[in-house]
């Protein structure tokens, strides 16, 4: 576990230096200013009432969720181990008194840290816009609703982090790891429209997993079967990830 920590450590001090923070947190301030303009221009332009208060949240997670988020959990993911493997850091980051698998181990953590650190700044600052052109339609309950779909939304992010994390593995370029991770998330989303009963195995097809948990009738049973299957899913790809990232020779 100290080597863990210092990896850990070490890792986040990368993330924050890298400035990959400032970078999501300022695209996520952009998507909730302009989804905020775009329901304020629909509901005095047209007189249409969309979202407002603890619903204009719910709809940027649902767009956050699909667009930007997996993007750049992505694009952490393939810097923390294609970018490091082509500037030769990683055998720097190896020659401390470290096993693999606790870098690995730290690398993913940061990543997660990212991907939750990235839900709560949204949800943070979707929910203040939100109750601030129309606290009217504000209640504890509609808060504990958006806070329990975001801190959901974390499980579906965070599992397709980790396949990106085994594409970095497999092949050397950043870029064909990137493109590649584009092209399944279309694929897996063409897929989920078309075979919508093989869905619940596609990942990219649960990143609007919270809708089950908000549902004015919650279906515990299918919660469990998508949580027990992106839980799956999870252990597979981290084992895999692992297994050919400890096989990597430097």
């Amino acid at each position: 576990m100290e080597g863990f920590k210092a990896a850990f450590r070490n890792e986040m001090f990368k993330l924050f230096k890298r400035k990959k923070m400032n970078a999501a947190a300022i695209l996520a301030i952009l998507a909730v200013v302009i989804g905020q303009v775009a329901v304020t221009a629909a509901k005095h332009g047209l007189g249409l009432r969309i979202a407002g208060g603890t619903e204009f949240p719910l709809v940027v997670l649902s767009a956050f969720s699909y667009t930007l988020l997996p993007l750049f959990a992505a694009f952490v993911a393939i810097d923390m181990f294609n970018g490091e493997f082509a500037s030769n850091t990683m055998k720097i980051t190896l020659a401390r008194p470290v096993s693999r698998l606790g870098a690995f181990s730290a690398k993913v953590a940061s990543v997660a840290v990212f991907i939750a650190d990235s839900l709560l700044f949204v949800m943070a600052l979707s929910l203040a816009a939100g109750l601030l052109f129309n606290p009217s339609t504000a209640g504890l309950g509609g808060v504990a609703r958006v806070m329990v779909s975001y801190v959901v939304t974390f499980l579906p992010v965070f599992v397709f982090s980790l396949l990106v994390v085994l594409l970095s593995n497999v092949l050397r370029g950043g870029l064909a790891v990137f493109f590649l991770s584009v092209l399944l998330f279309l694929g897996f989303m063409f897929l989920s429209v078309l075979f919508p009963n093989a869905s619940s195995f596609l990942i990219t097809s649960m990143f609007d997993w919270h809708a089950l948990w908000i549902s004015e009738k919650i279906n515990v049973f299918k919660i469990v079967r998508q949580g027990l299957i992106m839980t799956g899913f999870g252990v597979m790809l981290f084992t895999a990830g692992f297994m050919l990232f400890d096989r990597k020779d430097l």
